[in-house]
């Protein structure tokens, strides 16, 4: 598979509170950190790729990716993690998916990436949901997504559908956007 030219982003910056506080990317699964496994199934995707985290960035920095934290105060959700990202880029499009979803499709981002269309910014979909924090974003939708979180907004969805974003289908299901939320999830 073909690297696409965008940057990968691990969402690690949440307080973890249906797993008791603890950050989930750190936590193990199958004898390494959940955010271990999501990495070794995004690296090959993309060119670059870096983990937004907004604790314990001193250990996931010895995986040797670099690491950015939100701009914005008090953990306000993976909207806060991907402006950070958007912010920062020197890529057009940003890919982002979650720390506890360590069995992602090995095409998330070629996926998104071909079904875009037009669209600044796409979300994986499977039969039964929606699962917007897998997404691919242009980083144009920087500035409108600083003004919607200035408002007080935090709703991923809606700020995705408000900017012309759409759903793209992923036949392998819910087990490959299966994420780890509560201690049982790990069992």
């Amino acid at each position: 598979m073909t690297r696409l030219p965008i940057t990968g982003v691990i969402l690690a910056g949440g307080r973890g509170s249906r797993m008791g506080g603890k950050d989930k990317g750190l936590i193990n699964w199958h004898n390494q950190p959940l955010y271990q496994h999501v990495l070794q199934r995004l690296q090959p995707q993309v060119t670059t790729v870096w983990i937004n985290a907004n604790r314990n960035i001193e250990v996931y920095q010895r995986s040797g990716i670099p690491v950015i934290d939100d701009t914005l105060a008090d953990f306000p959700g993976p909207l806060a993690g991907m402006l950070a990202a958007l912010q920062q880029t020197e890529t057009e499009w940003v890919v982002f998916t979650s720390c506890d979803t360590p069995c992602l499709p090995e095409n998330l981002a070629q996926r998104l990436w071909q079904y875009r269309g037009k669209a600044p910014a796409v979300w994986a979909r499977t039969g039964a949901r929606d699962h917007p924090t897998h997404a691919l974003l242009h980083r144009s939708l920087a500035d409108s997504l600083q003004q919607y979180l200035a408002r007080g907004e935090r709703k991923l969805m809606l700020f995705l559908q408000q900017e012309g974003g759409h759903s793209v289908f992923f036949a392998q299901g819910e087990p490959a956007f299966r994420n780890f939320n509560r201690s049982e999830d790990l069992l």
